[in-house]
């Protein structure tokens, strides 16, 4: 209709893209070795279900993060013993966790950890495994891979409901 009244020439047309650089990213990330990532931090059961999840920015130490996930812990009670790897290697968080929540942390020692350990607790280590496939089992969902929301919350809500059907589906 434009075309026949001679407003509209559809023989020749132009393309244009106008591209700005600008700030990209959201809430709570954080700069790692591959680029901006987010934490996810969990507290996994000894059947690899979780108990916990917290979603923080990449930049803090793992060993920060852990008040928030015994925080947002759905448990009446909090597991007698935790199993961390070498980043929850510190005696502070060691003392705070047993003076707070009664938690006996167990961590294999640092490279530059001068003190030392009992292995009969490093036995336990061994099934550290669990968690990892807590994780596995998270990486499944395609909305955990990559990070699509702007808003942490967003992204919080999307890795409940993934482990509330991890949850559903294991019991």
């Amino acid at each position: 209709m434009l075309d026949a009244q001679g407003k509209l020439n559809l023989r020749r047309s132009v393309r244009r893209c106008h591209l700005r650089e600008r700030q990209k990213g959201g809430f709570a990330v954080g700069p790692t070795r591959r680029g901006k990532r987010t934490k996810i931090v969990a507290l996994a059961a000894g059947n690899s279900l979780p108990l916990a999840v917290s979603v923080q920015s990449a930049s803090p130490a793992e060993c920060q993060l852990v008040e928030e996930v015994l925080a947002g812990s759905f448990l009446d009670e909090l597991p007698a013993r935790m199993i961390g790897d070498k980043a929850y290697d510190s005696d502070r968080l060691d003392l705070r966790h047993k003076k707070e929540y009664g938690i006996e942390m167990m961590a294999p020692n640092r490279r530059n950890g001068g003190k030392t350990q009992d292995r009969r607790k490093l036995r336990r280590y061994k099934k550290s495994w669990k968690v990892e496939r807590l994780f596995a089992w998270m990486h499944s969902f395609r909305r955990l891979v990559t990070r699509w929301e702007f808003h942490i919350e967003n992204f919080l809500g999307f890795v409940q409901l993934a482990c509330i059907h991890m949850l559903l589906r294991r019991l």
